[in-house]
């Protein structure tokens, strides 16, 4: 599929300048019509994973967060030791990330008795405060440009961020307000299509509209998880978290395959 090329904001100061350290090429995907379908489908995953892994199993949600956050470290460490994007390392990431974010929120949440638009509010903050901090020391905010450790570190603790507050947002919208979660990804889809449209046709500036259309996709992709696997009398249709889960995981894994051949061919032409 054709990449969509988000341009990287850049500086001529020594700590903004996008030449690769260490023989680094760029960490993460080009954004393509598969990165979105990939992230959606791992949101979902996150959500009806941790359903199944705290609840299904009897794990807990404690417990639960706690191996999840093992793997993560784990497939982090990976991730970090590779010099450029390979898709099997970044998604496997992503999947985990989404999962673990899942949890912290569903802790807060469920265990600590936080009420959603607080997390709402402290999410979001920390996530301004990362860019701002993030901006300030390499004057961009591009995924282009993620060819640093340092940028690479920044990147994944924003999008820990965007799982743990897109899970407050899907949750307040659809369960606390009582929208169900029809109406809930129909209204994050419909944000994310705006967002599409502001970029497209009134070029409104890339980098903005990329960390929204992220942070939107984990409400949109919980939205999603919850109406397919939960039971109908809660509004859902009744697939349950087993079934969707493996299913999406499915998907997902056939995709990181197909682009991990293709990278491969393309490297051997």
């Amino acid at each position: 599929m054709k990449p969509i090329v988000i341009t990287p904001v850049t500086s001529n100061t020594p700590n903004s300048s996008n030449a690769p350290q260490h023989g680094w090429l760029n960490k993460v995907p080009e954004i393509t019509l598969t990165f979105w379908v990939i992230k959606m489908m791992s949101t979902t995953v996150g959500e009806t994973a941790a359903d199944y892994l705290s609840f299904h199993l009897h794990v807990g949600m404690i417990n639960t967060s706690i191996i999840m956050g093992v793997f993560l470290l784990f497939a982090l460490w990976v991730q970090l030791k590779q010099s450029q994007y390979r898709p099997g390392a970044y998604w496997s990431v992503v999947v985990l990330i989404s999962i673990f974010g899942t949890l912290v929120t569903d802790i807060l949440t469920d265990k600590l008795d936080v009420p959603l638009p607080v997390s709402t509010a402290v999410f979001s903050a920390l996530l301004a405060a990362t860019f701002a901090y993030w901006f300030s020391k390499e004057r961009t905010l591009s995924i282009h440009s993620i060819v640093t450790l340092k940028r690479e570190l920044f990147y994944w603790l924003a999008i820990l961020f965007t799982f743990a507050l897109g899970t407050a947002v899907g949750d307040w919208v659809s369960e606390d307000m009582n929208v169900g979660y029809g109406i809930s990804a129909i209204v994050f889809g419909g944000l994310i299509t705006l967002i599409g449209l502001a970029f497209y046709r009134f070029k409104a500036n890339a980098v903005l509209c990329f960390w929204l259309a992220y942070i939107l996709t984990r409400p949109l992709g919980a939205s999603i998880g919850d109406l397919l696997s939960q039971p109908i009398r809660k509004g859902g249709l009744g697939f349950g978290t087993t079934s969707t889960s493996i299913v999406f995981l499915a998907i997902i894994i056939a995709l990181v395959a197909y682009l991990s051949v293709r990278a491969k061919q393309q490297k051997s032409q």
